[in-house]
């Protein structure tokens, strides 16, 4: 009780003094909420962060001003917003504010998602970049893909014959954990080789606690003090995947095949080995990166695909016309190629409205490098600059009946998914843009791609299509709140 009351003592008086020193410079902040001592305006943030921001956003307008806990915040809710702070200010807010979920998991924030701003990061990105992501890197893995998609294919067509409901989330989440741990680790692992929990739960519990709002980062001086229990819950977390990856690094040094096609471990232990990297590095480098390979290629593409099948289910027309273009471009007696992806003109369009209304990523965090001003309001360093995503891609005066899933609204449109366009960022823009955005994309088209052509879909239950669930579930990654589940009916000719 005695740590409790000296610690509120300690934060009121911390409080005092920033409000203090700050009362010159808070008339020039952008307008926003009336928020409470001390907590600011965390209060506002419940189950759903990017929901109320985006509420707030509509009343207080698309720059606005939030204050969580002692950390001043500026939150983007708009397309011309957005790219005031991922293209005009870009050198000023290319950082990341501080991350307590990523001083734990990521070895002291040294992944490439959360690291700061400066030459580490800069040549981690490089190297990411040239050896691990590039275009040959990707092509390299593509028989890789094929096999394993046909795989999932040749498993839910064994299933289609008894007509009963599959967990297509399981299904999609396996898919991916596979083709992850092939291109990062050159083999395929059991989820008992992770941990008792298996891949999908403890990836899961990696991206609910690193999304959870932790007092650590809002109050620097509790980060220590552990309120939450969530430094313990990260603490354990870290312990289960560096066991888990130091186990894949010391299998690749006594392992000396000759490869076909080099993993990502291998590149970056080779990496190491040459001293070719412009800084220190060394394995703990290599293994906050593989967190990142993982935790990325995982979550990401396999949420994507889910939100996909569940707007192509609750929209079944949506569904035929897309399954015409494939019959016509592709043929109903194979499946799809990675070849025919960039034919597929309609299925694009799908992709890109399934990623615009479900927004994987929803709350994109920048930090400001120095004071700026950003359409006359002022900005001082040190503030989390928050891009909510998931109002800028439902701006009713961007996007006309914002909430409706109409992949008709690309047509003759160029707006793109790589960061080029504001009002549509998926993969975020700018110097902090996902590397893996080819990657990406080129998995989601072709599993979505694969298993509409291959199947035709039944909702169980005989649930009406617009009743089907589309709960969100807040994280790094905002996945279904309950798995998708639906009846498959193979449909290619033999």
């Amino acid at each position: 009780m005695d740590l409790t009351w000296a610690t509120l003592i300690v934060a009121l008086f911390v409080y005092v003094l920033y409000e203090l020193l700050n009362i010159k410079k808070r008339k020039r902040f952008p307008p926003g909420p009336k928020g409470l001592p001390i907590l600011g305006h965390l209060h506002l943030l419940g189950k759903n962060p990017h929901q109320d921001l985006q509420k707030l956003a509509n009343k207080h307008g698309p720059i606005m001003y939030m204050r969580l806990g002692l950390v001043p915040t500026i939150v983007a809710s708009s397309a011309d917003a957005a790219e005031k702070v991922l293209k005009t200010y870009d050198h000023i807010f290319a950082s990341r504010p501080h991350h307590e979920a990523s001083q734990y998991m990521a070895y002291g924030q040294k992944n490439l998602i959360f690291a700061k701003y400066g030459p580490y990061w800069r040549n981690m990105r490089k190297l990411c970049t040239v050896h691990l992501l590039s275009s040959h890197k990707i092509n390299s893995f593509q028989s890789m893909r094929k096999q394993q998609v046909q795989l999932l294919i040749d498993s839910l067509k064994r299933e289609a014959h008894d007509h009963v409901a599959v967990d297509l989330s399981a299904k999609i989440t396996s898919l991916n954990a596979n083709l992850t741990c092939l291109m990062v680790f050159g083999k395929k692992y059991m989820d008992a080789d992770l941990d008792k929990r298996g891949f999908k739960a403890v990836v899961q519990d990696v991206v609910h606690l690193a999304a959870t709002p932790n007092l650590g980062d809002f109050f620097p001086f509790l980060g220590v003090i552990d309120l939450q229990g969530l430094t313990r819950k990260l603490k354990d977390l870290s312990k289960v995947f560096d066991e888990f990856l130091e186990k894949i690094i010391d299998d690749h040094v006594q392992s000396h095949d000759d490869k076909q096609t080099k993993d990502f471990v291998d590149t970056m232990m080779e990496i190491m080995q040459s001293g070719e990297a412009e800084f220190q590095f060394d394995c703990r480098n290599i293994k906050a990166i593989l967190l990142d390979m993982l935790m990325a290629a995982i979550d990401t593409s396999a949420t994507s695909v889910e939100w996909i099948l569940t707007e192509l289910l609750r929209h079944p027309h949506v569904m035929k016309k897309l399954q015409k273009e494939l019959e016509e471009l592709v043929g109903i007696e194979k499946m799809v190629e990675e070849s025919d992806l960039e034919n597929l003109k309609y299925l694009d369009m799908v992709v890109k409205e399934g990623l615009r209304l479900h927004s994987i990523v929803p709350i994109m965090h920048h930090e400001a490098m120095e004071d700026c001003v950003v359409d006359g309001f002022h900005i001082q360093k040190g503030s989390r600059i928050m891009i909510n995503c998931y109002a800028v891609q439902r701006d009713p005066n961007v996007w006309p009946e914002p909430e409706k899933f109409f992949p008709e609204r690309f047509v003759g449109s160029n707006v793109d998914t790589r960061g080029r366009d504001f009002q549509l960022l998926p993969f975020g823009s700018g110097r902090r843009s996902c590397p893996g955005m080819q990657l990406g994309i080129t998995i989601v088209s072709l599993v979505v791609a694969q298993l509409v052509h291959c199947f035709d879909w039944e909702i169980p239950n005989g649930m009406q299509p617009l009743d089907l669930d589309i709960d969100e579930q807040f994280g790094l990654v905002t996945c279904k709140e309950k798995p998708l589940m639906a009846i498959p009916t193979y449909r290619l000719k033999e």
